[in-house]
């Protein structure tokens, strides 16, 4: 089930970026406020930028399925990992 704060807060964003390069990109940059990561994403994927999220001290919350983060993040694919910029 999503958590409708979590939810509003990703839609009401100002800078988001969705997908795992431009995920760990912005993560290297030091850009990143909140990654959001799909619990049913490959494994290397989520292991790969949990890591780099915990590295860099940024909060990670996890989504349900793929399906469901791509339509928080409001487009019509799947999507395993996302990044919140700027609120």
């Amino acid at each position: 089930m999503r958590d409708t704060e979590l939810v509003e807060q990703v839609c009401r964003a100002r800078r988001k970026v969705v997908g795992t390069k431009q995920t760990l990109k912005e993560l290297e940059r030091g850009e990143v406020v909140l990654v959001l990561l799909a619990e049913d994403a490959d494994a290397k994927i989520s292991t790969t930028v949990a890591n780099l999220a915990a590295a860099k001290g940024v909060k990670v919350s996890y989504i349900e399925t793929m399906s469901e983060l791509g339509k928080i993040c409001g487009i019509k694919v799947k999507a395993a990992t996302a990044a919140i910029i700027e609120f």
